[in-house]
């Protein structure tokens, strides 16, 4: 039996992404700064779009877009008009970088699983358009990214994992450069060891980046022989950008004279699109000229080169969807489980699932929120900036649990798990108010160190949680209105991290995220069960077996049980990466997808497929919960879209 209801969760960041493709005329006299750069829009502002490639000079791009709930191949020739849908897979839930050549499409799926995990699940294809007949142009247990194909159609170029597993990296990947020729891709040559995102020039010119040896990102050229091997011997590679600023994701001119990537500077947060001249070794700036305050991603040429596009943010009062709304339906691969994206972090269901309590995205509105789960309604029941994780009483309508303090702290930090008491009438027929009068019960004392994560036992009576007041975290159990007055109970000890618990429905087992089989290592989180009085503690092994090399591979958090308590939802790192994550704004872990598995590991099956960071589910049967129809894919109820998010926080300029 599949698993059913619905499981909600967290993006980070991605609400407020808004990105639409955009590109300008090249200038023709690039040293003129007083010349004017006029912009155009080549998407319609509908949901998320993005990595395009012109396919013709007169305007007509390919790209990726999330409007029907997933990541799907389009063709816009204009604003104005809705995309054609590209051909690709009907079943796979991401597809990345088309690029249109003559009568085919290249891109990315991520749909079929590969024989074990810590495998990427990206692999490269071609289509047909007009019969969609679609070919796998890499070998079998290969794993390759960000495909770029030459002018002629011939030649691929791919950023490859190979038939290796996944490494752990995620800022630099340990990936190659691979070029193969599309009608024999079985016949494989490596460029360069080290490097993604490559680009051609022409049919013997190859770009692409990697970080140099001095720390900054950098652009590289290789020149191709007749039977494509790097003509200037193993692994040589020439250096194109200075060290001084970072430099990513190349894209090259037909003539091979300038490339064009974004760039971090110093001085500036924002990513930007510049132009450089191999001839006169001078940068040009583009998209500052435009949108100073903006981050631009992913450049791309026009066939004759006349015009330079990129993706960004399109503005707060762009046309098309300009509301960040508080659920969004994404599609799942499970046909019995629905699956809703919510604005906010750590949610959790009321008892009767009609409404989700939440904290704010970290990023513009921290506290504690609840809204319905039609979403159509959000009202703050606490302001407090350092509230984090929800856990709503599994028996009284208007109680919430929370954290309040640091989140991502020491054993001994102080914080304080807090008991909300409010009103529930207050959230019916109160559609004018944007708050609800809350009450705060601290349960735990300020010297207890890190206390954090609490979740109620059915019968409402009790909470476990996550202490360091011991130096190290592990689990405690106390009354759930008394809090410590009433006692505490130690439920796990031991010199390593218990986190993150969460109580079964049925009451009879207890889950929790720890690195108690390896200690030493900060990283290698994996579920564990234990029974409420603190015995039948034991893994749950879902990478592999127990004392194997996958499983002692898993990074694991967020577990939560289903409705029957027979289910387990999770984030985890199985899937390796499916996009290259400098080419995309800040997710601290872009591996983070949610997965589902039986009480004793089996059954495992991935429920997310993106570059993003998702995380903290929360999971109800499907009474109270609306229908998916009921919420739209597009923005109805929410907040104003700004565009707020990070670029990844580990691009430093101390290089």
């Amino acid at each position: 039996m599949e698993p059913e209801g619905a499981v909600v969760f967290a993006t980070v960041g991605f609400p407020q992404y808004g990105f639409d493709v955009f590109s300008v005329p090249v200038p023709a006299d690039l040293d003129d700064a007083a010349a004017e750069v006029t912009e155009r829009r080549h998407t319609d502002g509908v949901s998320v779009n993005f990595n395009a490639q012109f396919i013709d000079e007169g305007g007509a791009v390919a790209f990726v877009s999330e409007r029907t709930g997933s990541a799907r191949l389009y063709r816009s020739t204009s604003p104005d008009r809705a995309p054609d849908l590209l051909p690709g897979f009907s079943e796979s839930l991401f597809h990345d970088r088309p690029t249109v050549r003559d009568s085919r499409v290249f891109f990315v799926s991520a749909h079929e699983r590969p024989a074990k995990p810590f495998r990427s699940w990206s692999a490269v294809y071609s289509a047909r358009l007009d019969t969609g007949e679609t070919v796998r142009l890499n070998p079998a247990g290969f794993a390759d990214l960000s495909p770029a194909v030459s002018r002629s159609g011939e030649l691929v170029a791919v950023t490859s994992y190979g038939s290796g597993p996944w490494k752990g990296d995620f800022r630099e990947l340990s990936t190659e450069i691979v070029v193969f020729r599309a009608s024999d891709p079985s016949r494989r040559s490596v460029i360069s060891t080290r490097g993604g995102w490559p680009a051609w020039a022409d049919e013997r010119t190859l770009f692409f980046h990697r970080k140099a040896e001095d720390g900054w990102w950098s652009i590289y050229r290789v020149n191709l022989t007749v039977e494509l091997e790097n003509a200037g011997g193993s692994d040589a590679a020439h250096r194109i950008t200075p060290p001084g600023l970072h430099a990513f994701t190349p894209a090259a001119t037909h003539d091979g004279k300038r490339i064009a990537m974004a760039t971090r500077r110093k001085g500036t947060i924002y990513r930007h699109i510049e132009i450089y001249d191999l001839e006169a070794e001078k940068f040009y700036p583009i998209s500052e000229r435009i949108n100073p305050s903006l981050h631009h991603y992913n450049p791309f040429f026009s066939p004759e080169s006349g015009y330079l596009g990129y993706h960004r943010f399109r503005g707060e009062s762009s046309p098309g969807d300009s509301v960040v709304p508080h659920l969004q339906p994404v599609r799942s691969p499970v046909s019995g489980l629905r699956m809703l994206r919510i604005h906010g972090s750590f949610p959790s269901f009321s008892p009767n699932g009609r409404f989700i309590a939440m904290n704010g995205d970290f990023l513009t509105w921290p506290g504690l929120l609840v809204i319905r789960s039609d979403g159509s309604k959000r009202w703050t029941l606490l302001k407090e900036p350092s509230a984090f994780y929800t856990a709503w009483s599994p028996t009284e309508k208007g109680v919430i649990f929370t954290s309040i303090g640091p989140i991502f702290e020491s054993a001994k930090a102080t914080v304080q798990v807090a008991r909300i008491t409010f009103n529930p009438a207050d959230l019916e027929g109160n559609d004018d108010a944007e708050e609800v009068k809350a009450e705060v019960k601290v349960l735990t004392r300020a010297d207890a160190g890190n206390n954090a994560f609490a979740a109620c036992s059915p019968d409402g009576r009790y909470l476990v949680f996550r202490s360091g007041r011991s130096g190290h975290k592990n689990l405690y159990i106390v009354d759930a209105v008394e809090g410590e007055s009433g006692g505490v109970r130690r439920l796990t000890e031991g010199e390593w991290i218990d986190t993150m618990p969460a109580w079964s429905p049925d009451g009879e087992l207890i889950a929790f995220s720890s690195n108690r089989h390896d200690p030493s290592n900060a990283d290698a989180f994996s579920i564990y069960l234990v029974r409420p009085d603190g015995t039948g503690l034991r893994r749950v092994y879902v990478a592999g077996p127990e004392g194997s090399a996958e499983a002692a591979r898993e990074r694991i958090n967020h577990v939560c049980f289903s409705p029957d308590s027979r289910w387990l939802v999770f984030t985890a790192n199985l899937g390796a990466v499916t996009a290259e994550p400098v080419s995309m704004p800040n997710h601290f872990q872009p591996y983070g997808d949610l997965y589902t598995c039986r009480l004793d590991g089996t059954g495992l099956a991935r429920l997310t497929f993106n570059g993003y960071e998702n995380g903290t589910p929360t999971w109800h049967s499907s009474g109270g919960v609306p229908d998916l129809a009921s919420l739209s894919l597009g923005p109805t109820f929410g907040e104003k879209l700004r565009g707020q998010f990070d670029e990844p926080l580990w691009i430093t300029f101390d290089a």
